[in-house]
């Protein structure tokens, strides 16, 4: 796209290029589903100087039983014409979560742990990557995994088994996937990070899209 182009484009004031990328990412998977989306409260974000960091999530139904939950914010989304052609769109990427089991109706409580991430990285400017983890004893207020009683206590970051990364006019977008884990598994892996690709081999054995199930007791490590 060309500067005349996109400034064209940029007259229609609804126009969101970065959002759009995002949607025909998970069309790509979900074709016309229309998914459950969250926004967030205008009047909270970050550029009236509240702590919302996002615009809002989407949740898909995946036939393979669980909810596909996506964020908006972690790229760039709207018409910026100082974002055209970097390397990166934004942070770049998006953060998704798969929950087995679980509605897109009854996500709400991965969308404020997944706010809270993105607020962790725009206040820290320290970003995600593939073979990372967090837990709770690094941010305790950024973790929260809706269940007191659940096993699975921390997260790894994977690239999302479904949702390929692609190239905007901002840059790459990638899709990072949280993959819940018990703390046995996270102190495992603290131990000895080199144990990060046989855990997500052992998890996709019984966990082929390496979606969280929040029943889990089975460690893989």
């Amino acid at each position: 796209m060309t500067l005349e182009e996109f400034r064209e484009k940029a007259q229609d004031k609804e126009w969101a290029p970065g959002w759009d990328e995002i949607e025909d990412a998970f069309r790509a998977v979900y074709g016309d589903q229309e998914p459950q989306h969250f926004g967030t409260v205008i009047t909270k974000r970050a550029m009236f100087g509240g702590p919302e960091y996002l615009d809002g999530y989407s949740a898909y139904q995946s036939p393979k039983g669980y909810s596909h939950v996506v964020t908006f914010g972690m790229s760039e989304l709207y018409a910026d014409e100082e974002s055209l052609g970097k390397q990166y769109s934004k942070w770049g990427y998006e953060m998704t979560i798969k929950l087995k089991g679980i509605a897109p109706a009854d996500t709400v409580w991965a969308m404020n742990m997944m706010g809270n991430l993105a607020r962790y990285t725009f206040q820290s400017e320290r970003w995600f990557e593939p073979g990372q983890y967090v837990g709770s004893s690094q941010n305790p207020q950024s973790i929260n995994l809706g269940d007191p009683e659940s096993k699975i206590t921390a997260l790894l970051i994977a690239n999302d088994t479904e949702i390929a990364g692609r190239q905007t006019i901002y840059g790459e977008l990638l899709f990072l996937q949280l993959v819940g884990i018990t703390d046995a598994e996270f102190q495992a892996v603290k131990a000895d990070r080199s144990l990060v690709p046989k855990l997500l081999e052992n998890l996709r054995a019984d966990y082929p899209d390496l979606e969280t199930d929040m029943r889990r007791t089975k460690n893989y490590i």
